[in-house]
């Protein structure tokens, strides 16, 4: 069996902190592979400046395509909008027998976990490994960092060595918009694909 970590996100654009993020899961951990799934648009939310379906694809696949242990997937183009990560993880299962599927999630996505469909079948059936929140200033400083009921949970493993940057692809696509260089915070290749696109300008 396969064991193979599923690292959802929009993917708007893909960015280093994203690929750090996956390479750590894919070489320090029992992950035999890291798949980066890249979530279609929701047809039920404003498009805002989300780039079209298969640019998001485009960009993560260039961004792997050179790391055995990185997969770019598009598994959720063809599913039902909106995709719920449970019939994700079902058709998975029946496409790829074989392979034993991870969610690789943030600290704060496990906080919310009880609002997703069918979470206590996700739970009983997938392990979760998670990687810790990049707290802003004003976090930090707060009082108020309450416990994750689902931490302790059979399923869940918590890496807290994990390297972490503090850049966002919004971050990303607001200083694009400005005009500033934002070469550094992607791969090469994404950057021109980015850059002759003229994308978030």
């Amino acid at each position: 069996m396969k064991k193979v970590g599923l690292f959802f996100g929009s993917y708007n654009p893909i960015h280093v902190g994203h690929l750090i993020l996956g390479n750590y899961m894919a070489d320090t951990t029992d992950l035999d592979r890291v798949w980066f799934v890249v979530s279609p648009h929701n047809p039920h939310k404003k498009k805002a400046n989300l780039l079209e379906d298969h640019h998001r694809l485009a960009m993560v696949r260039i961004a792997v395509e050179d790391n055995p242990k990185l997969k770019a997937s598009d598994i959720e183009f063809n599913l039902p909008k909106p995709s719920y990560t449970v019939f994700t993880l079902q058709n998975l299962k029946e496409k790829y027998p074989d392979h034993t599927f991870v969610l690789i999630m943030g600290e704060d996505n496990l906080r919310t976990l009880h609002k997703w469909k069918n979470y206590e079948y996700i739970l009983e059936n997938h392990e979760i490994y998670v990687y810790p929140r990049v707290l802003t200033m004003q976090e930090a400083q707060s009082d108020d960092q309450s416990g994750n009921e689902f931490e302790q949970h059979k399923s869940v493993r918590v890496f807290n060595d994990v390297p972490l940057m503090k850049i966002s692809s919004s971050f990303i696509r607001n200083m694009i918009k400005e005009g500033n260089d934002v070469r550094y915070l992607l791969t090469e290749k994404v950057f021109k694909y980015l850059d002759e696109m003229n994308f978030y300008r």
